[in-house]
């Protein structure tokens, strides 16, 4: 698995911890609800900036996005 397909199923797994949907999440975080989708399908990388506003969406801080990220993804390696 790539990283961006392990960091979209990160964000998925936390969207919905949180009971969000990709609009209310897109919304609050100042993004396009395709833009969500499409990096929790792992077809797109975000940018510091973007895990920054997910993060803050989320109410989690940026670094555990990244955190989980890199441990499924060593997992998985």
């Amino acid at each position: 698995m790539e990283i961006e397909e392990v960091f979209g199923k990160v964000l998925r797994e936390i969207r919905l911890e949180k009971k969000f949907s990709q609009e209310e999440l897109a919304h609050i975080c100042g993004l396009d609800r395709t833009y969500i989708s499409l990096m929790e399908r792992g077809k797109r990388k975000p940018t510091i900036n973007t895990i920054f506003a997910l993060a803050s969406g989320l109410n989690v801080l940026p670094s555990s996005l990244v955190l989980a990220t890199e441990s499924i993804f060593d997992l998985e390696s």
